[in-house]
């Protein structure tokens, strides 16, 4: 259960993956009636190929989607060549520590096969990612005990502060030098086949 349901958020389904493996690990450490070595291959196999069936579906059906509606909601071309420009660049450190985070976790591996991010370099720090967020958690959990759930409040809200920090300023950077990023992204296009957009 907890490897099919953290495959499936990581798909891109709104589920509550972290907080199965934080129960799953917690009753392994409580009853003994698991072995928290179960709970942590099966976290850590459903993140990796939940993640790679997300980019599959991206990689086949999210250009096309962003493309088609994305000017509906703001995404005009430039703006996805410049989302494509920066998942070429820096979309390894996107995919390892969206990972973390809720909301991008669902969305991060659809995003990197739409916006065309090298395989290879998603394959590794998807796994690197897969590996701390899904066996980290299990682990710490497991060490904790039920220490982890006095901590899980305080330590939930720093964490989604942190994010919401991170995101925001991520967003202004990108906002503030959308022309001159753009502008970079063009001239990467010409010499760069990866980034051309071909037509609907």
């Amino acid at each position: 259960m907890v490897g099919v349901v953290v495959m499936l958020e990581s798909m891109g389904l709104p589920l509550p993956a972290e907080s199965l493996i934080i129960t799953g690990a917690l009753f392994c450490a409580t009853t003994h009636k698991l072995h928290i070595e179960g709970v942590i291959i099966a976290a850590v196999a459903g993140a990796i190929m939940g993640d790679n069936f997300g980019y599959l579906l991206g990689r086949a059906l999210g250009l096309r989607l962003l493309q088609k509606y994305g000017p509906k909601v703001g995404l005009t071309p430039e703006r996805l060549l410049l989302g494509r420009y920066v998942f070429l660049k820096h979309g390894g450190s996107v995919v390892f520590f969206g990972r973390f985070i809720a909301v991008l976790r669902m969305f991060v591996a659809l995003l990197a096969g739409a916006n065309h991010m090298p395989w290879h370099t998603f394959l590794w720090h998807n796994a690197l990612g897969g590996v701390c967020w899904a066996g980290g958690y299990a682990f710490c959990t497991y060490m904790l005990g039920n220490e982890v759930l006095k901590l899980s409040g305080p330590l939930g809200i720093g964490i989604g502060v942190c994010a919401t920090v991170i995101i925001g300023a991520s967003f202004l950077f990108l906002k503030r030098n959308e022309k001159r990023l753009t502008e970079e992204a063009m001239k990467a296009a010409e010499k760069d086949e990866r980034l051309r957009i071909t037509p609907l």
